[in-house]
């Protein structure tokens, strides 16, 4: 069954939707790491145990590849459909 041009053309706006958030997303997730990574040093200034804080640092970042991970998919099917809709 085929797909409407109307309906790819919908796809392709909530993808491109989906962008736009997981752009905001990654910034976010950023700048909670770059926070994170403050707070760790100012633990470290005051001599305080900061292996839970680094944890969390790295839990971060690692979800942070996850996100970037998923917005190149998100990047192939605007492109995917982009060229589906442009094909009419």
């Amino acid at each position: 069954m085929a797909i409407s041009l109307a309906e790819r053309t919908a796809q392709l706006d909530a993808e491109q939707r989906l962008l736009v958030k997981a752009d905001q997303d990654i910034e976010e997730g950023s700048q909670r790491i770059r926070d994170q990574e403050d707070r760790v040093r100012e633990l470290l200034a005051g001599r305080y145990d900061t292996r839970q804080a680094e944890r969390l640092v790295s839990l971060l970042k690692q979800t942070l590849v996850e996100w970037e991970r998923h917005r190149v998919l998100i990047v192939q099917r605007v492109e995917y459909l982009r060229q589906e809709v442009e094909a009419g």
